[in-house]
């Protein structure tokens, strides 16, 4: 199976980061966020790749054509016998990535639908290149082909920005909680879809809108409830949350 990741939106609400670079390559403890999704999932047996360029994809592109020369120790010899000495290969990621220039203002759905020839007739994931989660992708799967619908949603249960109070009938502030989760659950990504999905996709539409909200009207669309960590990296500050994790090695997504 392959994954299929959305890498090409604009990043306006985390502007500190992406005004130089696309968010999927906003770093977490030296690695972009993009890395960490695909390491969590090539774990777990994903190791082919499709990428939705949009945004800065040619940041992406040089990233992943210099993969081996940036993640590894290099002699560079110059002058009359110049010539590059790479000193290791990677024995981690032995990956497949293709890189699909799907627009710069394509909407999620509309990107999705250009890359259907690279997955042409399969079952595949989909998800956002921004965010990270603990998913368990076999649970996942088997969940899909145990209903035999069209496509399965992860829902997540985000944690609020906001602390909580629990007060008494006497106003007293019983409990407070910094970050609880909402009740209502929604999209967190980790889509599975199988090739009918794209009778529901064309060129200029959004995935949220008239896609999922036309396959839920048909029955064709299951949630699979996750209950362990998500975080997307929306803001600065679930930036620095997140390498803050990654620097006390207590990162959820870091199942390798």
């Amino acid at each position: 199976m392959k994954a299929v990741i959305l890498a090409g939106g604009m990043g306006t609400r985390l502007r500190e980061e992406t005004e130089f670079r696309p968010k999927p390559m906003v770093e977490i403890g030296g690695r972009p966020i993009l890395w960490h999704i695909m390491k969590t999932l090539s774990t777990q047996g994903i190791n082919d790749f499709v990428i939705c360029l949009g945004y800065k994809g040619d940041y992406i592109k040089d990233f992943f054509m210099n993969y081996e020369s940036r993640t590894h120790d290099i002699t560079v010899k110059l002058g009359e016998n110049e010539g590059t000495t790479q000193h290791a290969k990677s024995s981690e990621e032995n990956w497949t990535v293709t890189l699909a220039n799907t627009g710069l203002t394509t909407m999620t759905g509309g990107r999705i639908h250009r890359i259907k020839n690279y997955v042409q007739g399969e079952r595949f994931l989909c998800t956002y290149g921004d965010g990270v989660a603990d998913i368990n992708l076999k649970a996942l799967t088997d969940f899909h082909s145990s209903h035999g619908k069209s496509a399965t949603v992860t829902a997540v249960r985000p944690t609020n920005r906001f602390g909580a109070m629990q007060i008494d009938d006497q106003n007293t502030v019983t409990e407070f909680a910094e970050k609880p989760r909402v009740e209502k659950w929604v999209n967190g990504g980790y889509f599975i879809f199988e090739p009918e999905v794209f009778n529901y996709l064309d060129s200029e539409c959004v995935l949220e809108k008239s896609p999922l909200e036309n396959l839920a009207k048909k029955g064709e669309l299951k949630s699979y409830k996750h209950e362990g960590f998500w975080q997307p990296m929306d803001t600065y500050r679930e930036s620095q949350d997140l390498n803050e994790m990654w620097d006390k090695n207590q990162a959820p997504w870091k199942i390798w």
